[in-house]
C-alpha cells in the first residue's frame, strides 16, 4: 500500500496557497490569518489530504469552533477600544461643560465666583457646640469677616458668604478661611473644602488618559474627584 508522505502533503498544501515554507514567512503568514485565509486553508488541506486516512470530521469542526472563538474574541477587542474611545470622548464633553461652573475641592483658600460669593462646606466628625469661621486675606492674614454657625450636628455643613464688599471684589483677593469647632473637648481647626471655578480641560498623558480640571488656585484634577459642583 503506498502512503503519503505528511511533509510533501503539507508542502503541496502550502505551494497551493502560494506560501513560501520559510520559518518567517510561515510565523508572518500565521500572524496575519483571516477568515477568507482560514477557509482557502481548510479547503486545501481537504483536497490534499490522504484518502486512505482522511481527517475525522469532528476535527475538522473542532478547528472550525476554534477559529471561530478567536475571531469572536478579536471582535469582542474591537468593540471595547470602540467603546473605550467613544467614553473617553464623554468623559471630555462632560468636563468641558464643568467651565465656567466652580467645583468643590478640598483647601482653604479661594476667590469669589462670578456672582461675588464664596462658597465651601465644613465635614464634621461629631455635632459640635459651636462652629465659627473666620475669612482673611490671604496676602496679609488680616480678619475680613467672622461668622458664627452655632451647634450643628455631625456631616456636611455648607457655609457662604454673599456680603462680600465691592472693594474685596474689585481688587480680586484671594480669601482664606479657618474654620474653628468645638464638640465639647476645646477649639480645635477644621480644613474646610471650597469650591473654586474651573478655567479649563485637557486630557492627561500615559495609558489612562484620565481627564484633568485645571481649577482656579488649585491647579490640575482629576474629574473623577470633581464629585460636587455648582
Amino acid at each position: 500500500m503506498s502512503t503519503i508522505d505528511p511533509n510533501s502533503s503539507q508542502a503541496a498544501i502550502f505551494a497551493k496557497l502560494g506560501i513560501s515554507q520559510t520559518p518567517e514567512t510561515q510565523k508572518a503568514k500565521k500572524d496575519t490569518l483571516g477568515q477568507s485565509d482560514f477557509l482557502k486553508l481548510m479547503t486545501t488541506q481537504l483536497q490534499n489530504q490522504d484518502p486512505f486516512a482522511p481527517m475525522d470530521n469532528g476535527d475538522f469542526i473542532a478547528q472550525m469552533a476554534q477559529f471561530s472563538t478567536v475571531t469572536g474574541i478579536q471582535e469582542i477587542n474591537n468593540s471595547i477600544g470602540r467603546l473605550v474611545e467613544e467614553f473617553d470622548q464623554a468623559r471630555i464633553a462632560t468636563a468641558s461643560n464643568l467651565l465656567g461652573h466652580s467645583v468643590l475641592v478640598p483647601g482653604d483658600t479661594g476667590k469669589p465666583d462670578n456672582e461675588g460669593e464664596l462658597h465651601g462646606v465644613l465635614d464634621l466628625p461629631e455635632g459640635t457646640i459651636s462652629t465659627e469661621l473666620r475669612y482673611l486675606d490671604a496676602e496679609t492674614g488680616s480678619e475680613i469677616h467672622f461668622e458664627d454657625l452655632g451647634p450643628r450636628p455631625a456631616g456636611l455643613v455648607g457655609f457662604s458668604w454673599k456680603t462680600i464688599p465691592q472693594e474685596i471684589l474689585d481688587a480680586g483677593k484671594r480669601i482664606k478661611i479657618e474654620a474653628t469647632i468645638d464638640t465639647g473637648t476645646g477649639p480645635e481647626q477644621l480644613s474646610p473644602s471650597i469650591y473654586s471655578k474651573v478655567i479649563s480641560a485637557s486630557v492627561g498623558s500615559g495609558e489612562e488618559k484620565q481627564v484633568l480640571l485645571n481649577v482656579e488656585d488649585y491647579g490640575e484634577l482629576d474629574v473623577s474627584s470633581a464629585v460636587n459642583f455648582r
